[in-house]
């Protein structure tokens, strides 16, 4: 029950941050599949200083880490929402608009108004509530080394 009040009490904060402890952040990309074993624990730090912004999501009164998400930009002209999570058991109550909305004000205040991001497969009605559109007559690729 304490879980669903959250955000009534105010419990939730969302932060901008320049360094954040690294298996916090590393525990999130893992259940979000984006963490490999080949990548190094050492490497979160940088990637967090590399990005334009990286906010993390706290449970303050359970003291814990519950949701990331980042921004990549030059900072000029457009910028990128990625690695975006909340974990399993805060879901559905709201954080992750609040954690987009903090990250879309951030790139606001910076004179940043092209913002674009790949929504996972089914994710796309979560983003359409918060002003993102499929842009038409587009698709995202990746480079795929030869194995």
């Amino acid at each position: 029950m304490r879980i669903k009040n959250l955000m009534k009490k105010k419990e939730i904060e969302v932060k901008i941050v320049d360094a954040w402890p690294e298996q916090d952040i590393i525990e999130l990309y893992k259940v979000g599949g984006w963490w490999k074993d080949s990548y190094k624990d050492s490497g979160i730090k940088h990637l967090i200083k590399g990005s334009f912004a990286f906010a993390v999501v706290i449970d303050s009164a359970a003291n814990k880490t519950i949701g990331m998400g980042r921004v990549i930009s030059d900072g000029v002209s457009d910028a990128y929402i990625q690695d975006l999570i909340v974990l399993p058991d805060y879901r559905s109550r709201g954080i992750g608009k609040k954690l987009v909305n903090v990250l879309l004000e951030y790139c606001f205040s910076k004179g940043l108004l092209w913002i674009g991001l790949i929504a996972e497969p089914g994710q796309d009605g979560f983003y359409s509530t918060l002003g993102f559109k499929h842009m038409k007559n587009y698709v995202p690729m990746l480079y795929q080394m030869e194995e």
